[in-house]
């Protein structure tokens, strides 16, 4: 399994990402997120990674794991509700990951999080990258709006922008 996986992970070239995630999608993307945060007072971003580096995937490093360290590589904890959420996807090994504040986490059930990844993958398995991250972002819009609904404050705290690592 770690060798088929090592193998994944190194002939997905970033290039790839690149061209499933043009500039368009991510625009569509961020579009979504910034209407998105309009809605309510949590804080969304979505990280794309290629592929994991070669010392990580070495190690056996998870995707959950993975994106536990980029929720704290960006600063996602770091809103003033803790409210901040991060959509993970890892390319190469098709995996979804949500990692949500504590302040998310005491109001939304791992369930909750786990049945919006599956909702994502199943579109990914149909190519449908772009549609399966709408719908995801959706999803999440729906458990923020009825848990953080928008106040007449409401912060832009982090950046909405899709990154692709």
């Amino acid at each position: 399994l770690q060798r088929r996986r090592l193998i994944k992970h190194l002939r997905l070239p970033p290039w790839r990402t690149r061209r499933t995630f043009s500039p368009a999608v991510m625009a569509r993307i961020e579009d979504a997120v910034k209407r998105s945060e309009q809605l309510h007072r949590g804080e969304l971003r979505v990280v794309i990674e290629a592929s994991l580096d070669f010392g990580p995937l070495l190690r056996g490093q998870s995707p959950r794991e993975r994106a536990c360290e980029v929720f704290a590589e960006l600063g996602v904890w770091d809103t003033a509700a803790n409210s901040g959420v991060l959509l993970y996807i890892n390319h190469a090994d098709r995996d979804i990951e949500i990692v949500a504040d504590r302040g998310i986490n005491a109001r939304v059930t791992q369930a909750q999080w786990e049945a919006i990844c599956r909702s994502i993958e199943l579109e990914f398995r149909e190519h449908r990258f772009e549609a399966g991250l709408l719908e995801g972002i959706r999803q999440i819009t729906g458990l923020l709006t009825r848990h953080f609904p928008a106040t007449g404050d409401n912060p832009d705290e982090l950046g909405n922008r899709p990154t692709l690592l």
